[in-house]
Order: structure tokens, then sequence, then C-alpha cells
């Protein structure tokens, strides 16, 4: 059966880890850092305009987002890390509110994959290291999306490509797939591995 994926809508916003939803359903985490383009890509894979919100100003969003996809699927959409100009409050906010996600979610027998965002353009920083590490750690099934593939010209896409290739914790990925929210890039592979690791 098919997902409808006109039916689909954000069934909370969760500050604390109590209030993450306990419903029996496959979860499929995003994470990245601030103004890579999560938003973007849910919106994107569900063939919505808006029903992530893309936000003008990075990183001021601590929560996390659970989209119910036709009731049978919760995309979760971690608060973006790395944001230079965040309080130290609001770091320590969002460290405790992404650790709870993965030690105090009453369903995390649920979680299926993890695809982690990286900017095709940057590179892999310091603080997608630490949380491909701790993917790798904790062996929680993992791919790595590579966004905004549109703003790369040949040279650069080719530069890229062998960055993460070179890059033993991306590698260690279960796959890299270029993604570009513009032309549609990548979208039939990362809902290829979403159904795979669902098990829908």
């Amino acid at each position: 059966m098919r997902l409808n994926l006109n039916n689909a809508s954000l069934r909370i916003s969760a500050g604390l880890p109590q209030q993450f939803p306990a419903d029996p359903v496959p979860q499929i985490v995003f994470s990245g850092r601030s103004n890579v383009g999560k938003s973007s890509l849910i919106n994107s894979l569900l063939n919505r305009k808006s029903l992530a919100h893309v936000s003008g100003a990075p990183g001021k969003t601590i929560t996390v987002n659970f989209y119910d996809v036709d009731g049978r699927l919760f995309f979760v959409d971690l608060p973006g890390y790395g944001y230079a100009k965040r309080s130290q409050e609001d770091k320590q906010r969002w460290s405790r509110l992404t650790d709870g996600y993965f030690t105090a979610n009453p369903r995390i027998d649920l979680l299926r994959l993890v695809v982690q965002l990286i900017d095709s353009y940057v590179g892999p920083t310091a603080d997608d290291r630490d949380m491909l590490r701790y993917l790798r750690s904790a062996s929680l099934p993992h791919l790595i999306v590579a966004t905004k593939a549109d703003k790369l010209n040949a040279t650069q896409r080719k530069e890229s490509e062998e960055k993460f290739q070179k890059d033993p914790l991306c590698s260690a990925a279960a796959s890299v797939i270029f993604y570009s929210v513009h032309d549609g890039e990548g979208r039939n592979e990362v809902w290829r591995e979403i159904v795979r690791y669902a098990g829908l």
C-alpha cells in the first residue's frame, strides 16, 4: 500500500521529551546543522511548500517536530545544531532535547533511520562529524543527504563527491545521496531508503 503524502501534518512541536508521541509507527529522523535545509527537504519529500516551516532566523526554534505521514510513519525533525549566535543556555537546551530524543523517547525502538543532512558545498563540519560519530557508536542506521546540490558546478560537484568518499565517517553511512529541492535530484533515492528501512 502506497503512502498518501497528501495526508501529512505536523503532530506536535515538542519542547520536552515527555511530549514525544508514543504511536506505534516507524520514525525517520532528520538531523543537521542550522540552515542546512531540513525543513526544505521535508517539504520536498512530502510535495508540500510550507508544511515544515523554513525559519528566517537559523537556530531560533528549539523543538523536536513530529510530522505524521498518512498515520503510518513519523518524520522527526530534530533542532538544528552548530548555530554560532545561539546562547549558551539555548545550546544546553538543544543538547538536552536532542539527547532526550535518543535516550528518553518512549518509542526509540521504532527509530528506523537517521537522515543526516550535510551541505554539499561546505562538506562535513566538526559538528557534523560529532553527530556521525554518535550515530556510529550507537549503531543507529543512517544515511547522508548532501543538500543544495544544484548550487554546485561540475567541478565543485566532483570535488564534493570525492570529499564525502574520502571521509571515513561519511563512507561509513549507508549511502550518500546528493539532493536538490529545486530540481528533485535525489528525491526518489531518499524515498527508496526510507521505505526500505521503515519496512513499508
